[in-house]
This record gives C-alpha cells, sequence and structure tokens, in this order.
C-alpha cells in the first residue's frame, strides 16, 4: 500500500493544510484525484508521498487524469500558501478549471493555420534589447520599452526562441479587451495559440486547460491573470505585457501577485512603458532591466503638447467641459478625416446628484456610496454593487425639488461632443458600452478610421494602436491625485504616460491637450515630458521617507462588524494585542498604525477598521502575522498594492 498527502479543494483546518490518503496504485506528484472527503467526496492534488501513518487511512477513489500536473504548478500550490498566508485549499480550486469531473460535450477552440508573416522584423534597438534579455541570467527581466517602441516583435521572437527549443510560453495581458490585438499579432507568426480567460464558459475552459494538460507539444497561452495555472509542459517563459496594471493582483483568496507569482514558475519578462516603482527599484538592484527607448516606427511624427489650466474659464468659451484649442483641434482633424480621443476615467453623465436645499445626496443604501447618474436611462446607479433606481423628482427628505448634478462623466462627454459635432462619428468605450460593442469587438474597425471621435475610460488607454489618432484631449488628468494613497500620483503618472502614448507612436502629426486644475504638479509635468527616470526618483524619494514599498513590507488588517461600536472596540484590541506581539518576540523594525476607519467604512456587511503594519524585513511582518488571533471578523492582505 502506498500513502501520499494530499491537497483537498475543500478546507477543513485553518492549522493543517494536507490529508493522508492511501492508494494501492502508485501516484505520482501532480495527480489530481477524487478522495473520500467527510461524508462526501471532493478532488484533491497530490503533493508529497509519505510514509504509514499511526491513524487508519482512507483510500483514493480515483485519478481524474492520468497526466500529472507539471512542477511549477506544485511549486505555485506550495509557494503561494507560505507566502501568502493563505488556506492551500483556495490555491487548488485557483489552479483546477471548474467542473473538472464534468463530462463535456466537445468544442472547436483550437483552430491551426498556417502563418501569414512568418518573419519578424526588428530594427536595431529590437535586436539589441532581444539580445539583453536573451543573454540575462536573472530569472526575472524587466523590459522598459517606451509606448510604440515595438515591445510585441520582442515578445515574438521571444516566444519563436522558446518553441524552437521545445518549450512552453505563457503571454499575460491585464484584460481580456487587450487579447484580440495580441492574439491577432501572434496568429500571425504562429500556427496554434492557447486564448483562455473568464469571458469564456465554464465548460469551453475546462477543455482548453484538459487540452494543455494533455498536449505533447509545446503550447502558446495567451490570457490575463488567472492564465498562470494554464498546465503546459515544459514551461520556458512567461511574458507580462502592461506589468505596472493592477488587474494584475488578486484582490480574492488566494491574494496574491501574477507578477511575483510568475517569477517563481519560469523566467519572467515584465514588459511595461510604466514600471511599478518597486519593480523597478528592485529590477535595478539587481542590473536586470533592459530599456528601449526608440519608437519602432522608421520615420515618426511628432506630437505638440499643450496644458489648459481648468481654473482659467477664459479657455471654455464653447463648452464647460472642453477648451476651446481642444475644440479648434477636433475640427481640423474631422476636417483632415483624422481621429480624435477624449479621456477621462470617470464613466456615467454625473457622479453625484445633491440637494441644493438641504444637502441630501443620492446613496447607495448597500455600500452608502454617491450613486452616478446615467441620463440616457435616467437612472441611480452605484458603481461598486450595481444597485440602481430612478432619480427622484424632489428630495426625499425636505421634499424641496432643488435636485443638482455635479461633476460629470464619459456619457455627459458623448452628448456634449454630438451637440458640438453633429455629424461626427462617435463612439463610447467604457464599462456601460453594450459587450457588442466594447473595443475589443470593435477594435478593427476603430483602427481603421470608421470613427471620428473615440471617448473612452482607462480602458482606451492599454496598448491599443490607432494610427488615424492625430488629436487627443484628457479632460481632466488631475483627478486621481486627491486620493489619500501613496500609490496615487504613481497610478496617475501610469495612466497618463500610456492615454499619451496613443498619440505618440509617430503615425501622426498630432495635438495633445491635458486639461488640468494643477498644471504645474510634478507628476503631471513628468507625464508631460514623457520622463520615466525623474519620476521613479520623485517617487522613490518620497517613499524612503515615509518607509513605504520598496523600503518595507505592508499587511493590512480589516475588521468588519455590524455595528461602529465593535468595530472600534475590536480594533482597539487587536492593536493592543499586535504591540504586545511585537514586544514579546522582541520585533524590531515594524510599526503598526493605530485603528482607522477604511476608506469605504461603511458597507452592506457592516462597518470597517484598519490596521496597517510596516516592517522593514518580510519574514519579521509574517512572523507577526502568525502570532495574531485569527477570526471570521478579521481580513488581512500581505502586500497590498494600494490602502484604499
Amino acid at each position: 500500500m502506498n500513502y501520499y498527502l494530499i491537497a483537498p479543494a475543500k478546507s477543513f483546518n485553518q492549522s493543517e493544510n494536507l490529508l493522508t490518503y492511501e492508494s494501492a496504485d502508485a501516484l505520482k506528484i501532480g495527480h489530481i484525484v477524487e478522495i473520500p472527503f467527510g461524508k462526501q467526496s471532493c478532488i484533491g492534488i497530490v503533493v508529497a508521498k509519505t510514509s504509514q501513518p499511526t491513524f487508519v487511512t482512507k483510500a483514493v477513489q480515483r485519478i481524474i487524469y492520468p497526466q500529472p500536473l507539471p512542477r511549477q504548478l506544485i511549486k505555485a500550490l506550495d509557494w503561494l500558501t507560505d507566502y501568502y498566508r493563505c488556506p492551500m485549499s483556495a490555491v487548488v480550486q485557483a489552479i483546477l478549471p471548474r467542473g473538472i469531473t464534468k463530462r463535456r460535450r466537445p468544442q472547436v477552440f483550437a483552430q491551426t493555420h498556417t502563418p501569414s508573416h512568418p518573419t519578424i522584423p526588428l530594427n536595431s534597438a529590437q535586436k539589441r534589447a532581444l539580445r539583453a534579455i536573451s543573454d540575462h541570467s536573472s530569472h526575472t527581466i524587466l523590459l522598459h520599452g517606451i509606448t510604440g517602441s515595438g515591445k510585441t516583435n520582442i515578445y515574438l521572437k521571444l516566444v519563436q526562441a522558446q518553441l524552437f527549443a521545445g518549450k512552453s510560453v505563457i503571454l499575460l495581458v491585464p484584460e481580456i479587451a487587450l487579447t484580440s490585438q495580441l492574439v491577432h499579432d501572434f496568429r500571425n507568426h504562429f500556427a496554434d495559440i492557447l486564448l483562455i480567460h473568464s469571458g469564456q464558459s465554464e465548460s469551453l475552459r475546462h477543455q482548453i486547460w484538459q487540452h494543455a494538460l494533455q498536449a505533447e507539444q509545446p503550447q502558446v497561452v495567451i490570457g490575463p491573470r488567472s492564465a498562470l495555472f494554464t498546465p503546459v509542459k515544459d514551461l520556458g517563459l512567461i511574458i507580462i505585457d502592461e506589468a505596472h496594471e493592477p488587474s494584475y493582483q488578486q484582490d480574492q483568496n488566494p491574494k496574491y501577485s501574477a507578477l511575483r507569482l510568475a517569477s517563481i514558475m519560469a523566467k519572467t519578462v515584465l514588459g511595461t512603458a510604466t514600471p511599478l516603482i518597486s519593480d523597478y527599484y528592485i529590477c535595478h538592484q539587481h542590473d536586470a532591466i533592459v530599456s528601449l527607448d526608440r519608437l519602432a516606427l522608421p520615420h515618426a511624427k511628432s506630437a505638440r503638447l499643450a496644458v489648459i489650466d481648468l481654473k482659467n474659464t477664459a479657455h471654455f468659451s464653447q463648452s464647460r467641459l472642453i477648451s476651446t484649442p481642444l475644440l479648434d483641434s477636433i475640427k481640423e482633424s474631422l476636417t483632415a478625416q483624422a481621429q480624435t480621443m477624449i479621456f477621462h476615467n470617470r464613466r456615467g453623465t454625473a457622479p453625484l446628484t445633491i440637494c441644493d436645499h438641504c444637502g441630501w445626496q443620492a446613496l447607495c443604501p448597500n455600500c452608502y456610496l454617491p450613486m452616478t447618474l446615467h441620463a440616457d436611462t435616467f437612472t441611480l446607479r452605484c458603481h461598486s454593487c450595481g444597485h440602481h433606481q430612478t432619480v427622484p423628482t424632489c428630495c426625499p427628505d425636505c421634499h424641496n425639488p432643488s435636485i443638482r448634478h455635479k461633476g460629470f462623466g464619459t456619457k455627459y462627454l458623448e452628448t456634449e461632443l454630438q451637440r458640438l459635432f453633429p455629424r461626427a462619428r462617435i463612439a463610447r468605450f467604457d464599462a456601460d458600452t453594450a459587450p457588442e460593442r466594447q473595443l475589443s469587438q470593435v477594435y478593427e474597425q476603430v483602427r481603421a478610421g470608421n470613427y471620428d471621435i473615440i471617448i473612452g475610460t482607462q480602458g482606451i488607454a492599454k496598448g491599443f494602436d490607432f494610427p488615424h489618432l492625430r488629436t487627443l484631449g484628457v479632460v481632466q488628468a488631475d483627478a486621481q491625485l486627491a486620493l489619500p494613497d501613496f500609490a496615487s500620483e504613481e497610478r496617475t503618472f501610469q495612466l497618463l504616460t500610456q492615454v499619451l502614448g496613443r498619440a505618440r507612436r509617430g503615425h501622426q502629426d498630432s495635438e495633445i491637450f491635458i486639461q488640468t486644475y494643477q498644471p504645474d504638479h510634478p507628476i503631471i509635468n513628468f507625464a508631460i515630458a514623457n520622463d520615466y527616470t525623474a519620476c521613479y526618483k520623485y517617487l522613490l524619494q518620497k517613499r524612503q521617507q515615509s518607509a513605504l514599498p520598496p523600503f518595507s513590507f505592508l499587511l493590512k488588517f480589516s475588521l468588519t462588524y455590524k455595528t461602529e461600536k465593535s468595530a472600534v472596540a475590536n480594533s482597539r484590541k487587536l492593536y493592543k494585542k499586535i504591540i504586545q506581539n511585537i514586544q514579546q518576540l522582541h520585533l524590531a523594525n515594524i510599526s503598526a498604525t493605530p485603528p482607522l476607519p477604511a476608506f469605504h467604512e461603511r458597507s452592506r456587511t457592516g462597518f470597517t477598521w484598519e490596521i496597517i503594519v510596516r516592517a522593514k524585513s518580510r519574514r519579521t511582518l509574517l512572523t507577526l502575522f502568525d502570532a495574531v488571533p485569527k477570526s471570521p471578523y478579521l481580513h488581512f492582505e500581505l502586500d497590498p498594492i494600494s490602502l484604499l
């Protein structure tokens, strides 16, 4: 009889992760098996072979697949459990597809075709970057390439080399919306591409996963964060495009960073024009940065940039939202049959509905956050939980009809531009756009110039190439700078740089207009100058002064109770316990903030208060975490990218 340690997909004990089972058949590490679990059965992963225990064991019921999971996924299983202190059962659920025991009706998901572009041309700068990546000994390499420098061509060459060596490759993208363009580029050069994302049905995702597990040939997988768990054999390289994006951070159990996980699974290339400050600092320490600072187009055209001070009302004689210089440029672009892009990172019509008489605000009854007006349906919607209701004709508190809608979103911008340019073909792309009209679905039409004016939120700033773009307007560049978070300036620079990059790719002699209330703010000026180095030095100095990442590690404790009194009292008890543990364990270079209300303190589940712990050593942080008593009311996050 053989005995094995198996990680079940169901949790059973907070202090343990593995159970011992017996099997008459020899099993391999990574085998997916069905095991008895209490009065039911569940799926589990064989983690290790063990000796016969002193207690009675149950037998493995069956092996789901004869092929075991590849070693990088077993490594990920152990590492995620230890590094992020999450239950191994949650990691097993993340690694395995839903409905793994179901029998599926076969679907066609992989189409073999002849690549239309077998050769991949590189300019001299791209060749140097490719050579530097290929020759580098570091396990993680940062490819810091400006927008339009041709990072995709380098990805293609790297994948080509891995396939030639018989190795598989996983290419991560931040969102499904970006996959269509990348898949098109990759299918021009490679016969078989596996595309996997959350927009696919459970059945289709399961069959793609199963195909990858059983395939004998090297695979190329493209998808968002979860594509890391595709069970490809002989994984040689992981490429993470737009590596600065927050969507690579999983915010539910198992909470993890896809960038950190990828780096322990295989050699990893992080591609971005605006690297995260912490990533750049770490890679700089290891001399693992490859720069690409030249546009891919051989005769790239220039972009002229103007800053419009929103405080100067003289600039807004024709519209209160769009400055006169920007409107003039839009007119010129329409005459030249070129495109205009208007960026505003706020959807809907108006973000605040208020009574001018008594101060009543339209707040979500679940989240207690301001609801956004959507004038096209005349509804108020919560962009957090989805609650919606009709717009009141008078104040529910004082019954005065003085209801006012403050601020503006992309829908209001669309209405305003339709008024100003009634003959223009206008398209809006945000979370309210119908699925069949999303940018990922109509990208080829937009790229071909079938729309004159494009309006959108941050989705239009991520990696898309618009060769007909001549005018670009950012209607409020400093909207996120006021957020009380250490990452708000970094995120603003990233977003602005990515947006401006749509017009800096060199296709047109373009004009860029940045409207802002803070024209002298360093972050605004760094983005205008496209100067990442200056921004990095500025933010790094601020982080060092405040002992924030990368000069410390963070642990966020959140306590949620039905009443504010309970939340305050229990968070104070936890804080006292944390301080006692720091003293009793003789932990050095560690501190905790007194309990404070969360940024979104009140929600449907109750009131949330938080404690932030900072430590110079991550091991010290984990030592404290292990000593803190756990409860159903306590939630935690290691290495949070934001404190909001």
